[in-house]
């Protein structure tokens, strides 16, 4: 090697050096990490601004969920498992602050370091988190939860496992985490990874049948009796570890959490009525106007309780499914969003009373804005042009009918598009060139009711034009497998959104997820466009950059014309017996899973 190379080499390697160790030196240990800025509660902080810290132990609520459960598993895509289980037993080496767009402090971990860049991540426990058990939280038990999760729980947990290029103990109670590639999240996405107990499956199979009853957490509830299909009851842990840390003083209050399980939604609801059940969520608004007012609500016995929130619209709506012919020809999905008369079923369903969701991201900063993408969107969409859906970049807005119940003048427009596709009506029957009819199922979970109303509707409507449209109702198992298997057309689709997405927004709309079966991409998105638009929100810097990233995507996904969206949930409402009590001061994500029963108490007169 000649001299004047090997001192350029010597030069380089230097300054790699000097840029690693600075890297290092600028990562300090702290009790919590935000998204962007910092977190808003101080070191010392008591507990969370929406918990009321002296909040009463004690009591037990039931609640009610439809169809059955086979497993107490909710970390692997085999079974059906309660919805709940996965946020009532288990915790993360963080614990999220539910009135900060993505804040996380300290919960399994006493704190967290990272680099200036966020390339790694190091979590140091705290010595006093345990397991239900009583036994300690390891490193190791955190290692194997980050291992096994990833390459053999859900689908959920897996994509962020192929951004870890190494995970390693650096201490007896410190872990650190080294990514492969850029993406500021992914040190908050390692924060909320549940930890599990490493001994308890041992020589078995995760998600196998080998082990009885639930996964051992570190949680303050604990499964202590069940029976499939019928209910479960979880029971607070009175050795809980984490009870005094300021993240939990006055959440998990109540002694007993029960969960029974009804055929549909009406059963469930007259056993409320019946005083069986604790508490309900009601998401429609006409029947919270005109069905509360049974006697328990005239005595006082049942209160009814509106949560506002300042989070996005989230979707809601009938997801077609693009994997399936004629689903992946936009011009017939935009067909199907003009002879779907939200107006009239609308008012049918709820009374009018609930607006229509707009955007994914809609009722926030974060959602797409009216008319022709400009600067900073334009900039990011623009690479994508010829690939965009028409209303990309132009604007897009949903179809409107005139309120009528035959919607006339919708359905001229949704024949002309069928025709510019290839369908033509013969003898009243909606053919292709090789004279297939076109037919559609709606896959409808049993116990829906609602579901089956709005399908019922869309169907005389669709029959104007030609089209088939059956309702197939199955059993919760039967739901979770065609679901998993992507085995409908269309089906009810349901994706809650934040303020800050992330990672999340790749398993929902990801090309992954087209053939991987269980994912959250039930449409079969496989758009390079939202692929690119979601990696500048993970590598965005500033606030004003990720903005403009989440309104390109919100473009992308609400042009591409794969839900046909229904109305939207600006205010939780929830009818509970009046011995359950929530705190006044209410986070700004509002009624969530993490908001009821965690903050609330029991508190007899």
């Amino acid at each position: 090697m000649r001299i004047e190379n090997f001192r350029t080499l010597q030069t380089a390697l230097a300054g790699i050096t000097l840029a690693f160790a600075a890297n290092f030196a600028q990562a300090e240990s702290a009790h919590g990490i935000a998204m962007y800025g910092a977190p808003a509660l101080p070191p010392d902080f008591v507990s969370l601004p929406y918990a009321n810290p002296d909040a009463p132990k004690g009591g037990k609520v039931v609640f009610g969920n439809t169809g059955g459960f086979d497993s107490l598993n909710p970390f692997t895509l085999k079974g059906t498992t309660p919805w709940q289980l996965r946020f009532w037993g288990y915790e993360s080496l963080m614990g999220r602050s539910w009135d900060e767009p993505f804040t996380l402090y300290g919960l399994l971990a006493e704190s967290i370091e990272v680099p200036k860049d966020r390339s790694w991540v190091k979590f140091t426990l705290r010595e006093a988190a345990r397991f239900s058990d009583g036994s300690p939280v390891t490193v190791e038990d955190v290692i194997w939860s980050y291992e096994t999760l990833g390459t053999k729980g859900h689908p959920r947990y897996r994509g962020f496992w192929t951004k870890v290029e190494k995970i390693e103990q650096t201490g007896p109670r410190s872990i650190r985490l080294t990514f492969n590639v850029e993406d500021r999240e992914l040190a908050l996405i390692a924060g909320l990874r549940p930890i599990l107990k490493k001994a308890q499956w041992e020589g078995k199979a995760f998600g196998s049948d080998e082990v009885e009853g639930a996964p051992i957490g570190t949680g303050a509830y604990v499964v202590s009796a069940y029976e499939p299909g019928r209910f479960v009851t979880l029971t607070r842990n009175p050795a809980y570890w984490g009870k005094d840390l300021p993240l939990r003083r006055g959440t998990q209050n109540f002694d007993e959490l029960r969960i029974d399980f009804f055929g549909d939604e009406t059963v469930l609801f007259e056993a409320f009525k019946a005083g069986e059940l604790s508490a309900v969520r009601e998401f429609n608004a006409d029947k919270w106007d005109s069905a509360y007012n049974f006697p328990a609500i005239t005595r006082g016995d049942v209160v009814k309780s509106e949560i506002p929130h300042q989070r996005p619209s989230g979707m809601t709506g009938l997801v077609m499914n693009t994997r399936r012919a004629p689903l992946d020809d936009w011009r017939v999905r935009e067909a199907l969003l003009l002879a779907f008369n939200f107006e009239y079923i609308n008012g049918t369903v709820t009374g009018g009373t609930q607006q229509r969701i707009i955007s994914y991201f809609s009722g926030s900063v974060l959602g797409m804005q009216p008319g022709a993408a400009e600067g900073k969107v334009r900039a990011l969409l623009d690479p994508f042009s010829d690939s965009l859906l028409p209303g990309t970049l132009e604007g897009y807005t949903l179809p409107q009918g005139d309120g009528s119940k035959r919607n006339r003048g919708n359905l001229r427009k949704a024949m002309k598009l069928l025709e510019e596709a290839g369908w033509t009506v013969t003898d009243g029957v909606l053919r292709n060139a090789d004279g297939t009819a076109l037919a559609l199922n709606v896959l409808i979970r049993q116990g829906d009711g609602e579901m089956k109303t709005v399908t019922e509707i869309y169907a005389r409507a669709l029959e104007r034009l030609g089209v088939t449209l059956t309702a197939e109702t199955v059993d919760n198992a039967q739901y979770a497998e065609r679901e998993n298997a992507y085995d409908f057309d269309l089906t009810r689709f349901r994706r809650e959104l934040s303020l800050s997405p992330g990672n999340e927004q790749r398993y929902y709309w990801g090309s992954e997820g087209v053939d991987q079966p269980g994912s959250r991409n039930l449409m079969g998105m496989d758009s390079p466009a939202a692929e690119a638009m979601i990696d500048a929100m993970l590598t965005a810097t500033e606030p004003e950059d990720f903005t403009a990233a989440v309104r390109a995507l919100d473009r992308v996904l609400t042009a591409g014309r794969y839900v046909i969206p229904f109305w939207s949930f600006d205010t939780g409402r929830i009818a509970h017996i009046k011995e359950m009590r929530f705190p006044d001061r209410l986070p700004i994500y509002g009624d969530r899973t993490e908001f009821m029963p965690d903050v609330w108490w029991y508190q007899a007169d």
